[in-house]
């Protein structure tokens, strides 16, 4: 949807900015600007922008207006986590100018005090036009619940590839220690006790695991850092996730290391040629 702005808004000013084209002390300004023959200075949602346009700042979008001419709507400032998602705003002047054919207001924004009392009486008193009012604090919410659910998925899937990972990282475990058995046996001849020789297969399979994980969650921090800035990380439920993929490859890992070490000592030091 294209929103035309009136001046009392832009006035107004508010909401949070995630980024400008222009360092400016009231980026709403930047609406009224002159950007050239048919081109239109433009706010959009960042994430809107950035997932659904597939678009950045400073990018341009075409679209015919209401003569059938084909305008670009420069997106010169991106709001941050705004009532405005799926939605670019112009200001109503160029609004007027290229799309005179929309008659009337479709959207409004009332700031009160009391927004349940206020949604409830005009959703009664004006039914009869099919007025849909709902306050800025559930409209985020249901954005929310949207883009939670995406992150939850993702996360779900990214959680099972990881646990199905560390399954593979018990596989390698138990067989690293299979082609090592002639050397834990002469340990064991030797007079290592075989709970000496578990601890440090535990300790050595746990600091490949915990590297591993390290490694791992850095490169993700690293990667995904400028998009991060601004937003509500889940870091709870990363962290108890991370938490979990540690404890199931210890617990693969020291079952791996138990069956392992329940091998017959002399046919593994026969099999060595010891």
């Amino acid at each position: 949807n294209v929103l035309g702005v009136p001046n009392a808004l832009i006035e107004r000013g508010g909401f949070s900015f995630a980024q400008t084209l222009e360092e400016v002390n009231d980026p709403w300004s930047l609406l009224a600007q002159d950007l050239g023959p048919n081109v239109i200075p433009t706010f959009g949602d960042v994430n809107s922008v950035m997932w659904i346009l597939h678009k950045s700042l400073g990018d341009d979008i075409v679209l015919q207006n209401g003569a059938g001419e084909d305008v670009t709507l420069r997106l010169v400032g991106l709001l941050n986590t705004s009532i405005f998602q799926s939605d670019v705003l112009i200001s109503e002047a160029n609004f007027l100018k290229h799309f005179p054919s929309q008659g009337g207001y479709g959207y409004f924004l009332a700031e009160t005090d009391q927004p349940d009392a206020f949604t409830a009486l005009l959703e009664k008193q004006l039914a009869d036009v099919g007025l849909d009012a709902m306050s800025t604090g559930q409209k985020l919410a249901h954005f929310r619940t949207v883009e939670n659910t995406y992150l939850s998925t993702f996360q779900t899937l990214g959680g099972l590839g990881l646990l199905l990972g560390t399954f593979g990282l018990g596989i390698v475990i138990l067989r690293n220690v299979i082609e090592r058995q002639g050397e834990l046996a002469a340990l064991r001849a030797f007079g290592f006790r075989r709970k000496s020789l578990s601890h440090m297969l535990l300790i050595e399979n746990g600091f490949l695991i915990l590297m591993g994980l390290a490694i791992g969650t850095v490169s993700a921090l690293v990667t995904a850092a400028p998009h991060l800035l601004g937003y509500a990380v889940p870091w709870q439920s990363l962290g108890l996730t991370l938490l979990m993929i540690l404890e199931v490859g210890l617990i693969v890992g020291t079952v791996a290391v138990y069956f392992a070490l329940r091998m017959p000592l002399l046919s593994a030091l026969k099999r060595e040629g010891v």
